[in-house]
């Protein structure tokens, strides 16, 4: 029998896997609409600045190819945060996230729970909305694409956002959400 070992292993070259549409949605209902949504990973084309400029939100991007680090770039104006970072600096973007004492909600790896770093800031507050199934995200080359059977549950890891610290909810897939 072979050993599954896949989690444990870390592919920091392939750290760009893109969130779809679909994902998106079920935060959606949390989000006020009178907030300044910062999605600080994120291009034109990605799920969370689509989805949340197709829904009417007021919502500021920035990326790495414009040149904004989010290590050290900060829009003047935003409210909350939405995305999906890379998950292999989740310690240091969740630093950098409590250090805004601002809401947010990002998409993290659900074993993200555990670990000696984050252990300082999850006592801080966290709140989870965590899926009944995994999420497919898609292959960089493109969003039409999705990589079937993800090896990891992932959840919106939020503070200050959920009416309760744990909300588990059905992920509804729609075939027609992969390209809209």
């Amino acid at each position: 029998m072979a050993l599954n070992i896949g989690y444990l292993q870390s592919d920091k070259e392939n750290n760009e896997l893109y969130t779809p549409l679909y994902a998106v949605d079920p935060i959606l209902k949390y989000i006020p609409k009178d907030k300044i949504i910062w999605c600080p990973f994120d291009e034109e084309w990605s799920a969370f600045y689509r989805r949340l400029k197709e829904e009417g939100y007021n919502v500021v991007r920035s990326s790495l190819k414009d040149g904004q680090d989010f290590f050290t770039y900060e829009p003047n104006k935003w409210d909350m945060i939405v995305s999906n970072p890379p998950f292999s600096s989740k310690d240091k973007v969740l630093e950098r996230l409590y250090s805004f004492k601002k809401p947010f909600a990002i998409l993290l790896p659900l074993n993200s729970l555990q670990g000696k770093t984050r252990f300082k800031f999850f006592t801080q507050g966290i709140q989870l909305l965590s899926f009944d199934s995994r999420i497919s995200f898609h292959k960089p080359d493109s969003m039409d694409i999705v990589i079937k059977g993800s090896p990891f549950a992932t959840a919106y890891f939020c503070k200050d956002l959920l009416p309760r610290d744990l909300i588990v909810e059905e992920l509804k897939f729609y075939e027609k959400s992969l390209v809209r």
